[in-house]
C-alpha cells in the first residue's frame, strides 16, 4: 500500500488520510478510489474503523519521514491498521535521533554495494530492487521500549539509550587502542569499511552468502582515519554534509520543470528532464552510480515522473549529484587507508 500510505508531500497524505477515516463510501469504492489493491485476510473496513477512533487532530502524530529509496525521504502514515510489516520492533529506535546501518545478508557478486544509512524508519526495498531476500536496518542505538515482544529484550531493562554493540567489541577496541572509543566511531569505521572498493572485491565471495563481517585495524591512527572517512561518507548521504551548501550542479532551463522522460547526455554531462530543463555538469561516473539495486540518479528523477519539480526538490537533487561525486572520491581515500586494515587485524 505504498501509494496510499506514502507521499512526497505530508500535508497531502495527512488530507488523504482524513478523507479515507471520514468517507461513506462502500467498500468496493475505497478500494478504487484510494487505489488501494485487496488482500486476503486484511478488510478495509476494518482499517477505516480503527481510524475513526482516532481524533482528526491527532491523525498528524502518526506521519513520520522515511527513506523510502536511496537519497529518497518521503512521508509515511505510520498505523498498524495500514502497514502490511511494520517491523516496529526494529523501527521504534529510529523515530528518536539514532543512526542506522542499512545493509542485506546476500549480495550480487558484481554488485556488492548494497550499504547506505538512515537517521529515520526505512521502507521494504529502500536499497533492494529485486525480489530476492530483503535489507535489514541496524540502529546504532536501542532506547527502552514497553513492548515486551520485542527483538532486544535487554533494552527493556534500561532506562536510556544503550549501544546495539557487542560489548566485547567495545570492550576489545578499547583495550587495543587503550581509550574508550565512542558508538559513533565505531558506525563511522564499519560504514568506511563497506565502502571501499578494494574489501568489497575481496570479500565477494562472502559478500554473496551472509552478512558483510568487518576487520578492525589494531592500529589506532588507522581506524581513527578510517573513522574519520566514515563519518564524512555518513554525512553526504545524509545529505547534512557542509560540502554540500555549493553543488556542483545546478537546475537549467525555462521550461515546467516537468518529469517527463529522464535521458542522460554524456557529451554535454547533462540530465534531462524535458526538452527545455535540465541538471548540469553530472559526470558520468556519478549518473552511473549504483547504491543496492539502484542507479541513484536515474531512480530518484523516474520516481518523480509526471510531477513539476519544486525549488527544493531541484536543490536537493543537486545535493544528490554532488553526494555522489564527493562520495566516489571518497572511496579512494578510504581504499588507500584500507590497505593499512588488512596488514594487522585485531584477531577474536
Amino acid at each position: 500500500r505504498d501509494k496510499f500510505v506514502i507521499d512526497f508531500d505530508k500535508q497531502v497524505l495527512l488530507n488523504r488520510i482524513r478523507l479515507f477515516k471520514n468517507s461513506n463510501y462502500s467498500d468496493d469504492e475505497l478500494h478504487r478510489i484510494f487505489q488501494i489493491n485487496k488482500k486476503k485476510g486484511w478488510g478495509i473496513r476494518k482499517a477505516v474503523q480503527a481510524l475513526k477512533s482516532i481524533p482528526d487532530n491527532e491523525l498528524e502524530k502518526y506521519i513520520l519521514p522515511v527513506l523510502y529509496r536511496p537519497f529518497d525521504i518521503q512521508w509515511i502514515f505510520y498505523h498498524n491498521i495500514l502497514i502490511e510489516r511494520n517491523r516496529r520492533e526494529v523501527m521504534q529506535h529510529m523515530m528518536k535521533e539514532n543512526l542506522g546501518l542499512i545493509t542485506r545478508r546476500q549480495m550480487l557478486k558484481d554488485n556488492p554495494t548494497y550499504v547506505f544509512v538512515s537517521k529515520f524508519i526505512i521502507s521494504d526495498g529502500v536499497i533492494r530492487s529485486d525480489n530476492k531476500g530483503s535489507e535489514s536496518l541496524f540502529p546504532l542505538y536501542l532506547y527502552p521500549s514497553s513492548d515486551k515482544n520485542h527483538l532486544f529484550e535487554e533494552s527493556t531493562e534500561q532506562n536510556e539509550k544503550v549501544p546495539n554493540l557487542n560489548p566485547e567489541l567495545i570492550r576489545q577496541l578499547n583495550e587495543t587502542y587503550k581509550t574508550n572509543v565512542a558508538p559513533e566511531e565505531i558506525f563511522y569505521y564499519i560504514y568506511a569499511v563497506l565502502y571501499s572498493n578494494i574489501y568489497r572485491e575481496k570479500y565477494a565471495e562472502f559478500l554473496k552468502i551472509d552478512f558483510p563481517r568487518i576487520p578492525f585495524t589494531s592500529d589506532y591512527n588507522c581506524f581513527k582515519g578510517m573513522g574519520e572517512l566514515g563519518r564524512k561518507l555518513t554525512n553526504l548521504h545524509l545529505l547534512s554534509s557542509s560540502e554540500l551548501d555549493n553543488p556542483i550542479s545546478k537546475f537549467r532551463g525555462q521550461g515546467s520543470g516537468m518529469v517527463e522522460k529522464v535521458k542522460y547526455n554524456e557529451e554535454d554531462m547533462r540530465v534531462y528532464i524535458n526538452n527545455d530543463n535540465y541538471f548540469d555538469s553530472v559526470e558520468k561516473a556519478v549518473w552511473e552510480y549504483q547504491i543496492g539495486g539502484y542507479q541513484v540518479c536515474n531512480k530518484w528523477l523516474k520516481d518523480r515522473k509526471g510531477r513539476s519539480l519544486s525549488l527544493t526538490e531541484t536543490g536537493q537533487y543537486c545535493k544528490i549529484v554532488t553526494a555522489i561525486a564527493r562520495t566516489i572520491e571518497l572511496q579512494q581515500a578510504i581504499d588507500n587507508l584500507y590497505q593499512e586494515v588488512e596488514k594487522d587485524i585485531i584477531k577474536k
